[in-house]
């Protein structure tokens, strides 16, 4: 498994519905953090049925089915 070194949380669940806007979050230490699509232009530019089709990999990073790029719990931290 690929781990980012130092980072003991990983990603859950998200949650594209749950506020406008924004996505939601889970981490496996049970907090939700908001993050603003705006944050992320190229997720921004998805339709809502494209964002619906994320994969979590390794805990840690997360992609779409539509795209090739791969964000860290990182990325997310950056912002939230």
């Amino acid at each position: 498994m690929c781990k980012i070194p130092n980072v003991n949380i990983g990603i859950k669940d998200m949650d594209f519905t749950a506020r406008r806007g924004m996505f939601v979050v889970r981490l496996t230490d049970g907090r939700e953090i908001a993050v603003p699509v705006s944050m992320f232009p190229d997720i921004k530019q998805m339709s809502l049925k494209e964002r619906n089709e994320w994969m979590i990999l390794d805990d840690q990073y997360f992609t779409f089915e539509h795209m090739s790029r791969v964000y860290s719990i990182l990325d997310l931290l950056k912002v939230a």
